[in-house]
């Protein structure tokens, strides 16, 4: 093929760092574990039952997942009753946390954001991919725009045919 015509990929000769903010969602099971069935007629909470119950969980069904806490009964639960649960599969969970799947998944990219070394990026021209198939936090982003912003040379967001601007220094 004579130089004329030679296809050229502008992308990848442009230096331009393509980054997907999937390959930082960490892989493994998600559990949720309802209060609701550790207490009496699903209402009251009896120190003792809830004891034997949480005594009883089998820490091998919750072995390295991402774990999330819920109540979905209409009881008040006292705060001690977390700390048991927690106490007994803190050794074999990978993560766990209060709240819904959503809310795990919002603190399992935070972490990974703020734990993943950005040092290749700096003073580079940076697109983080904008379509994904797996679904991230819209917080991420806004704490992956918190790391970048002070290290690239410039920060763009969609696909290197039509992205946006987001950041220039």
């Amino acid at each position: 093929m004579s130089e004329e015509f030679e296809i050229r990929n502008k992308v990848a000769e442009s230096g331009l760092i393509n980054f997907d903010l999937t390959d930082l969602v960490p892989k493994g099971v998600r559990k949720g574990l309802d209060l609701k069935d550790f207490l009496f007629m699903e209402m009251i909470l009896k120190e003792k039952d809830f004891r034997e119950k949480v005594a009883a969980i089998d820490v091998e069904e919750y072995r390295d997942a991402y774990i999330y806490i819920y109540n979905s009964a209409d009881a008040i639960v006292p705060l001690w009753a977390y700390f048991l649960i927690t106490a007994r599969l803190t050794d074999v969970a990978k993560k766990i946390v209060f709240g819904n799947r959503e809310d795990l998944e919002v603190i399992l990219m935070h972490n990974a954001v703020k734990n993943y070394d950005f040092e290749e990026m700096r003073g580079k021209r940076v697109l983080v991919k904008g379509c994904s198939d797996k679904e991230i936090p819209e917080n991420a982003y806004i704490e992956l725009v918190e790391q970048l912003k002070p290290i690239v040379k410039s920060l763009m967001f969609g696909e290197a045919c039509s992205n946006v601007p987001i950041v220039k220094n």
